[in-house]
């Protein structure tokens, strides 16, 4: 008689859907009716009068879990029994009662390092038993910080779908090797509902690291020196390369060679020293050892030390010659830079020695020239300085004093001299 088929699923208990009115043509026994509906939904049929029925909900609905149908059957009491039935839509409309669901609490992604960024890395999947608009997902990456910096520089998450992105910057493995952080997965219901999830990224070393020799220390400066003496019997440990690699697994596995050598015969290099066979006296005094270090990466990566061996009995038998071992071609480039840039600096003060002696001898020119104009112009009876020279002839012994014209130059006494003089001498000067 009246039909409701839509019913939200958080109607309360006892909720009215339907008004059934069951009719009977027979009489007596015959004609008595029954009402019922199928078992385990959560739905009541109810008299409320003769023939007359309501069906109202029996508990709480949910709509993922009930058909959204209803079959009502009726029957009488006669023999044989008769009976028909009616089948009605309910349909239960969605509530927004579900949060996302992920089928793990911890997702790990193993990922390489030095990949590019912006690259996919992992896809996180969420579900909602909703519909529609409440079951609409979005993701959403949590704050946080991951050795002091936020997490959203090292990766980033596609809202619409999941998928999780490296970031701005590749992952260094030597730098963190691991690293969690939490995604959020939200609905579009209203309230809106959510649930989160964890992922762990395991980042995967690359051999992107080459051995570094710790021990012996070599630089561009220095040359590593050892000394042998000619006793020494096989096995003398001449030096031991120790070296590391920040690599990890297969890729910090080190192998050491012998890559250049002055006498291949008279030594052996084995994973962390050299070896001798008996020094003979006439094995040379100079020795030139070069190991190099390997890694077993793919491609390997190396490193390279070189050593100086003295093959003497003392030290003094080696200083005059080991001064005489060449250096690499590094250590020829940063000398030769040297010597350019002291040729640079000896050139700028020779040619700022220069003039400054050109600016001081213009100056005392000047000042000269000065002296010459006041004398010039100047009067009285002490302004002039005059020079005389004393003549002697042969055939006289009579001293004649010729004066000559008055001269100035720095102060200075400037003799004239007379061809018929023999001998000249210097007598006071008068002014």
């Amino acid at each position: 008689m009246s039909f409701s088929n839509t019913i939200a699923e958080n109607s309360p208990p006892g909720t009215t859907v339907a008004v059934i009115n069951a009719e009977h043509a027979d009489a007596g026994k015959n004609g008595v009716v029954h009402c019922s509906i199928n078992p385990d939904i959560p739905f009541r049929m109810e008299s409320s009068m003769t023939d007359y029925y309501s069906l109202a909900t029996d508990g709480v609905l949910d709509r993922e879990s009930i058909s959204e149908y209803v079959t009502i059957n009726v029957s009488d009491d006669g023999t044989p029994i008769l009976f028909s039935n009616k089948t009605v839509t309910v349909k239960v409309t969605d509530v927004n009662d579900n949060p996302p669901a992920f089928d793990r609490c911890v997702y790990e992604a193993f990922v390489p390092e030095n990949n590019s960024p912006g690259i996919s890395i992992f896809t996180i999947r969420a579900s909602d038993a909703d519909s529609g608009q409440n079951a609409r997902l979005s993701y959403y990456l949590e704050n946080s910080e991951i050795n002091g910096a936020q997490v959203s520089s090292l990766v980033s998450v596609n809202s619409e779908n999941g998928v999780i992105h490296n970031a701005v910057r590749s992952l260094d493995y030597e730098r963190i090797k691991d690293f969690q952080f939490r995604v959020k997965a939200q609905d579009g219901g209203s309230p809106p509902l959510s649930s989160k999830v964890t992922l762990k990224i395991i980042i995967q070393d690359q051999n992107d690291n080459a051995p570094q020799v710790l021990y012996p220390v070599q630089t561009s400066n220095s040359l590593v020196a050892e000394m042998v003496p000619r006793s020494a019997d096989v096995g003398y440990l001449v030096i031991k390369v120790v070296a590391v690699d920040v690599d990890s697994g297969q890729n910090a596995l080190l192998s050491y060679k012998l890559q250049k050598v002055t006498d291949r015969v008279l030594f052996e290099v084995g994973l962390q020293n050299g070896e001798t066979r008996q020094v003979t006296d006439k094995d040379a005094l100079k020795q030139r050892i070069t190991v190099v270090v390997e890694d077993n990466g793919q491609p390997s990566r190396s490193a390279t030390v070189t050593v100086n061996v003295a093959v003497a009995n003392s030290f003094p038998e080696v200083i005059s010659e080991f001064t005489d071992f060449t250096h690499d071609t590094d250590y020829s480039d940063n000398l030769t830079f040297y010597l350019v840039l002291a040729l640079a600096v000896v050139s700028f003060l020779f040619i700022s020695c220069v003039l400054v002696i050109i600016s001081v001898n213009i100056y005392r020119w000047r000042q000269s020239r000065m002296y010459q104009s006041t004398d010039a112009e100047g009067t009285g009876t002490l302004q002039h300085m005059y020079n005389y020279e004393v003549c002697m002839t042969t055939d006289s012994r009579k001293i004649d004093c010729k004066f000559a014209r008055p001269f100035v130059n720095n102060g200075l006494d400037l003799y004239r001299y007379f061809p018929t003089c023999t001998k000249r001498e210097k007598f006071p000067r008068f002014s």
